[in-house]
């Protein structure tokens, strides 16, 4: 015996390295250190460029996400996916993300799948800045059944300590800008999956610009490159990624004590995704806002005064904003969202 017959075949690893290192080459940044194929990842901090550097880290999945992206063959998107949800969460403390490692288990190494997968997280990569500079490649089987695999994405940043958004700055009157998603992003999938099996309805029916599947496998918007220059300048107090628990539940997070989220519902439209899942699901309004994104997938928490500008900046980098409400006295004394 050996181990291919065991289902695990090697020279499809090497290969798969190979074909994957063009992609991984376009993702180098200043910083890193050798090539794909070692032990660990080297990644040097730019000497003299901070005083206080703090490293923010943060490691994701896809959610059941996935599952739609695997019967529907969307394998080179659901990577982007996986990349925005690790960058944006290590944006939120205002940190530049450095480097992505991800990591791709299967029963049975299919090269070519798993190729647009991590051609996809290098995409993703590219995008966010950061450099992918190792991951891991995992056959085993037994764990998984034919054509199925499973992703797992870290990512590192950094930023100055005095400039870290931790919520400290926020204060009641602060305006807050809500940016538009590019879909569910990787969030709510068990529950969409539920109600596309339940309502029958035809994963290719039109909706939209596009179809219903296209709309729920939209790949994650990653705000990085739109938001990281406002960091840089001082121009936002605090910001929320809004991902699984929606508004309701991951604004919170970023506010102090004794202060809340007032919230006009009315103030932007839900995409039509959105609509169809409310629709088919007959979704409560207030689960809805507790489930998913419903269009809104990151929020700025801003001084008055920078809501225009941030916003003419938003709007300039091709991305949508509306004004969602203000920060004000929290009724109970511990964070929450007040919808008006």
């Amino acid at each position: 015996m050996d181990y291919r017959s065991a289902g695990v075949d090697i020279e499809a690893g090497n290969a798969l390295v190979e074909r994957i290192r063009p992609a991984v080459e376009r993702t180098r940044r200043p910083g890193v250190l050798g090539s794909v194929g070692g032990f660990g990842g080297l990644f040097q901090l730019p000497s003299g460029r901070y005083r206080k550097p703090v490293l923010v880290s943060g490691t994701d999945g896809v959610g059941t996400k996935l599952l739609l992206a695997r019967r529907f063959g969307h394998h080179e998107t659901i990577g982007v996916d996986l990349v925005a949800m690790c960058a944006n969460d290590v944006l939120v403390p205002g940190a530049e993300p450095l480097f992505f490692l991800d990591y791709f288990a299967t029963g049975r190494l299919d090269v070519e799948q798993a190729a647009r997968v991590i051609e996809g997280v290098a995409r993703g990569c590219e995008h966010a800045g950061c450099a992918l500079i190792g991951g891991e490649t995992a056959e085993m089987p037994g764990m998984y059944g034919p054509g199925d695999y499973d992703l797992a994405g870290f990512c590192v940043g950094v930023v100055e300590r005095d400039a870290l958004l931790d919520g400290s700055r926020v204060r009641a009157g602060d305006r807050l800008l809500g940016l538009a998603s590019s879909g569910p992003h990787s969030n709510g999938y068990s529950l969409i999956r539920r109600i596309l099996e339940a309502s029958g309805t035809d994963p290719e029916a039109p909706l939209g610009e596009g179809t219903l599947i296209e709309a729920l496998l939209a790949p994650t918007r990653i705000y990085v490159p739109t938001l990281l220059p406002l960091v840089a300048a001082g121009r936002i107090r605090a910001m929320a990624h809004i991902t699984g628990g929606g508004l309701t539940e991951n604004l919170p997070r970023v506010l102090p004590r004794g202060l809340a989220a007032r919230i006009d519902a009315s103030a932007w439209s839900w995409p039509e995704v959105f609509g169809w899942i409310q629709r088919e699901g007959r979704v409560a309004p207030t689960e809805m806002l507790r489930t998913f994104n419903c269009g809104i997938g990151m929020v700025l928490v801003l001084d008055p005064p920078e809501l225009a500008p941030v916003q003419a900046h938003c709007r300039a980098q091709g991305v949508e904003s509306w004004e969602l409400g203000e920060v004000v006295a929290a009724s109970r004394g511990e964070p929450g969202v007040e919808y008006v």
